[in-house]
């Protein structure tokens, strides 16, 4: 049991690694905290774009990563 648990945690964080590799770099970083950007999150469709699908990759591989290390922890 603990083998499976294992190698699909070890694919979690392959396709965390190759999820987070892929998605473009903002360009605004800190200077949207201090309102320099002019697009707001609502104005543009992001979850239908290839940034928004990975970025929802990523968080789902993350959730999955975690929760198999939680479930790894307490076997």
């Amino acid at each position: 049991m603990t083998i499976v648990l294992n190698v699909l945690m070890v694919i979690a964080a392959i396709i965390m690694i190759i999820t987070v590799l892929l998605q473009s770099s903002e360009s605004d970083g800190m200077s949207a905290l201090a309102g320099g950007s002019s697009e707001t999150f609502f104005g543009k469709n992001k979850a239908s774009t290839l940034e928004g699908k990975l970025a929802l990759a990523t968080k789902v591989s993350a959730t999955v990563f975690v929760v198999l290390a939680v479930v790894l922890l307490a076997i």
